[in-house]
């Protein structure tokens, strides 16, 4: 086993990059550059019933997205592979075969209803389902028997009668399981595929991965494991189990839960920014020293402790991730902005996906009027409808501004100042606002509020004068004179 730290992700192509999946990636690749180590992509891919098409790609594609990079993988190579299981089958049958020969393995010829059979007993009588070895001993003559019969053997790994594992985890401490609670494991299906835990263990010792780091979820694996790693003398890696992800309501993370965004795609395609991502699920479940939050990947390897990884569980809390996305907007250059945004605006259909210079230019105009609030890209065509609306639907908050005495005077006097303007530019319409209060007395909210819904339907928003230009004279008027009439002024 090599002394430099070699930590891997392993994914299975059944999907898409999921929330909990990208933090594994994300805290072994932070800790093995931490410790100047390698990072490592492994493809599980051995349930071919569940692999998915683009699978792989989408998984590696997401990877590269959030900032993630790997020294060695299926699509780069290196000296450890094949780096796909379906690669390493004839490697996973000589350790099976050496397991046989020293009988810490054997045949199992039971079938499924068979087996379904003795579980239902077990229950019956109050027990743990566990596989009770009937056929750990078979003579030569029974084998044969079921070999005419055409049975498919799986084959388990006996376990060892009386021995208690015992593994110090990176966050909980020290964990300890009994081997009376396993029963003989299946180690290779019927189909000759080995199954997970068999060859995780081969696989990790072969390509000298020096530190597990995965969801509390795989804590009862992990004597398996250790099983595997003790049949051939192996030294087993350093695990480290972390904490499960919460939504807001305290319930595990599930794919089923409709509240909260699951997959790091959807994040992409909601226009959310990759650095927000990987700082925001970098703190599920690790905190920094301090109250600072904020920070940049290369921060985040320099400052990434194993002993800050928590140990209660993490909450997904949405409005956070909100916050911190638009932290990093602020930051970006406004030309970053508009291409943020500017693509969700075509595909809600506000704006043309060829657009003259002319209308190019109104549209990151608008873009650049919320740059300050806009949290996530695609909540631009929610920030931006005044603009792209024909009529106005004012709501309890504008009606009540609209009620007030001194509305139709304050409207009346703007809407005659603005007919008169030649140039219709964010000065010269502040200049007119002006001009309204020299007229009318009104100062303060008594006359912006007023002007602010008439033109924009809106209570609070972008800077006025600016918002009143954008959305051009004829418009404004238009609205003016609506909410005139309204009034019966």
């Amino acid at each position: 086993m090599t002394n430099q730290v070699r930590v891997r992700y392993a994914p299975s192509p059944t999907g898409h990059l999921h929330i909990g999946n990208a933090r594994t990636a994300l805290f072994n690749y932070l800790y093995g550059k931490h410790f100047d180590g390698k990072f490592i992509i492994r493809i599980e891919d051995t349930d071919d019933k569940r692999n998915v098409e683009g699978g792989e790609e989408s998984q590696l594609e997401f990877l590269k997205w959030l900032g993630i990079e790997w020294d060695e993988g299926a699509d780069i190579g290196g000296n450890y592979g094949p780096y796909r299981q379906t690669e390493r089958l004839d490697l996973y049958n000589k350790y099976v075969k050496e397991l046989l020969e020293k009988d810490l393995a054997y045949k199992c010829y039971m079938t499924e209803d068979e087996l379904e059979a003795e579980r239902e007993e077990q229950r019956a009588n109050g027990q743990v389902p566990k596989y009770a070895g009937k056929h750990s001993n078979l003579t030569p003559e029974q084998i044969e028997q079921f070999e005419k019969e055409g049975r498919k053997p799986s084959i388990r790994m006996r376990v060892p009668a009386g021995k208690t594992y015992t593994f110090k985890d990176l966050v909980r401490d020290n964990i300890t399981f009994e081997s009376e609670d396993f029963g003989d494991w299946v180690i290779v299906k019927k189909n000759g595929i080995p199954t997970y835990n068999f060859a995780v263990a081969i696989d990790d010792h072969l390509m000298e991965i020096s530190h597990v780091l995965r969801g509390e979820e795989h804590i009862s694996n992990t004597p398996k494991q250790m099983m595997v790693y003790d049949a051939f003398g192996w030294e087993p890696p350093t695990f480290g189990h972390m904490t499960l992800i919460l939504n807001e309501e305290r319930k595990k993370l599930s794919k089923r839960d409709e509240h909260i965004l699951q997959f790091i795609e959807q994040y992409r395609n909601l226009g959310y920014l990759p650095e927000a991502l990987f700082n925001f699920i970098t703190l599920l479940g690790w905190s920094p020293v301090g109250e600072e939050e904020i920070f940049d990947k290369q921060t985040l390897i320099e400052i990434f402790d194993p002993e800050r990884l928590s140990t209660s569980a993490a909450i997904f809390d949405r409005h956070k991730l909100k916050w911190m996305n638009n932290e990093y907007i602020k930051a970006m250059d406004l030309d970053k902005v508009i291409d943020l945004a500017m693509p969700q605006l075509i595909k809600a259909g506000k704006l043309p996906e060829d657009m003259d210079q002319q209308k190019r230019e109104w549209a990151e105009a608008v873009i650049s009027l919320y740059r300050e609030q806009l949290r996530f890209g695609a909540e631009i065509v929610e920030l931006t409808e005044l603009f792209f609306n024909d009529s106005l639907n004012y709501d309890e908050g504008a009606m009540d501004v609209l009620q007030e005495e001194q509305v139709p005077e304050v409207l009346q006097v703007f809407a005659d100042k603005l007919i008169h303007l030649d140039s219709f530019n964010k000065d010269d319409i502040k200049a007119q606002i002006k001009a309204t209060q020299k007229e009318t007395g009104h100062r303060g909210k008594k006359l912006f509020m007023p002007i602010r819904v008439a033109t924009t339907g809106q209570t609070h928003g972008p800077e006025l004068p600016m918002a009143i230009e954008l959305l051009g004279k004829e418009v404004i008027l238009q609205r003016l004179d609506k909410v005139l009439k309204q009034l019966g002024a």
